[in-house]
């Protein structure tokens, strides 16, 4: 019986690794050292559009090179919003391949939203490691894009269409066949 308990233990802990604890409003809790490695993430799921967003979000931030990011201003192109955080082994995994989609395609262009208590000196050392092409801005966890739902799980990811729409929402990794297949779904140019 207890090793049934110990390995639904783990198995939770795997399941839980990447969502925020506690509600909205609590910060998001670094995972323990001694914690076993979580499975590998499943595909990015697609969440239903949620009936309190509107159709066309709005997202002003500054990012860390102390720049102002207007999502309006980006009408035109295909913007991938990605909320994520340093400690999120999925998260992690799929910056090399968002900042490749940024590169390599010139009608989509890729935000990234720290969404964890971090100082940005913290976050610019970790960047530094993990280099990234696409601009990133730190998301206070207690007052987070009123346009966008709080995330439920770490990575999340809106796709927005050419006319400020969202047009796809996932919540878990993406990757860059599944921004193509998106786009290509909802009407855009086929990745070729």
């Amino acid at each position: 019986m207890n090793r049934l308990l110990c390995l639904a233990c783990v198995a939770a802990l795997a399941v839980a690794a990447c969502k925020p604890a506690g509600d909205a409003a609590a910060p998001a809790a670094a995972p323990p050292a001694a914690a076993p490695a979580p499975a590998p993430a499943a595909p990015a799921a697609e969440v239903p559009p949620a009936a309190a967003l509107p159709q066309q979000p709005t997202l002003q931030v500054a990012t860390l090179d102390g720049k102002p990011y207007d999502l309006a201003a980006h009408r035109g192109n295909w913007v991938v919003v990605n909320f994520w955080a340093t400690w999120c082994g999925p998260c992690l995994k799929e910056m090399p391949e968002l900042s490749a989609l940024d590169a390599m395609r010139e009608h989509v262009e890729v935000i990234g939203l720290a969404y964890e208590e971090i100082e940005p000196a913290e976050l610019q050392a970790f960047l530094r490691k993990h280099p990234v092409v696409y601009p990133v801005a730190i998301i206070d966890v207690y007052d987070p894009p009123k346009d966008f739902a709080t995330p439920r799980g770490l990575p999340t990811t809106y796709l927005i269409a050419p006319d400020g729409s969202i047009a796809r929402h996932f919540l878990g990794p993406v990757t860059a066949a599944d921004i193509d297949a998106a786009i290509a779904a909802a009407g855009g140019p086929q990745a070729g």
